[in-house]
């Protein structure tokens, strides 16, 4: 795997790679000592995966307050989709910055996004699937979001969402 920092502090793309041959490939997605040597959460206890019919559909942007904030993994296993991570640490240089990059099926790229972040998406086909592996179980109560318009962000998604829950197109303005 190849680990390359992005412009935010700590979010990371990491690119698989391919052994290929007559069958197809064969690539690791998570490897524990390879993470360690990056200094990257080694530990992950639940595995999701989300499925959206449509182009254009939203989820996001949502994260988990102290003490169950969760680092994430994000793959595209189907599809495309517009990733997003927001670095809302209030001590990180990067805070309230952004990061969006394109995640495919075709695509060797993953999102590494840590703890303190928001992150969303946006489905650039239909059917397109998103798996990804957290470091804490998921919990209601520590449940959040900013809102995917919100003017504290400034977000430039490349096409205009279409499909958004109640939930996500209604959390209030982000406050320091």
């Amino acid at each position: 795997m190849k680990f390359t920092k992005t412009n935010i502090s700590d979010l990371y793309i990491i690119e698989i790679e391919k052994k290929e041959d007559s069958r197809g490939y064969f690539a690791r997605t998570f490897c524990k000592k390879e993470f360690a040597s990056q200094d990257l959460q080694t530990d992950f206890v639940q595995s999701n995966i989300a499925h959206s019919d449509s182009k254009g559909t939203l989820r996001g942007m949502h994260y988990q307050k102290s003490p169950h904030s969760e680092t994430k993994i994000v793959r595209c296993t189907r599809g495309s989709l517009y990733d997003i991570a927001i670095d809302l640490r209030p001590g990180s240089p990067t805070f309230k910055k952004w990061f969006g990059t394109e995640l495919s099926d075709s695509g060797n790229k993953m999102l590494y996004i840590p703890k303190g972040f928001a992150h969303g998406y946006l489905t650039l086909q239909d059917k397109t699937e998103i798996q990804y592996m957290v470091s804490e179980c998921y919990t209601p109560s520590s449940e959040k979001g900013v809102r995917y318009n919100d003017p504290a962000f400034n977000i430039k998604w490349p096409i205009e969402p279409k499909i958004i829950s109640k939930k996500d197109k209604n959390w209030p303005d982000f406050k320091n």
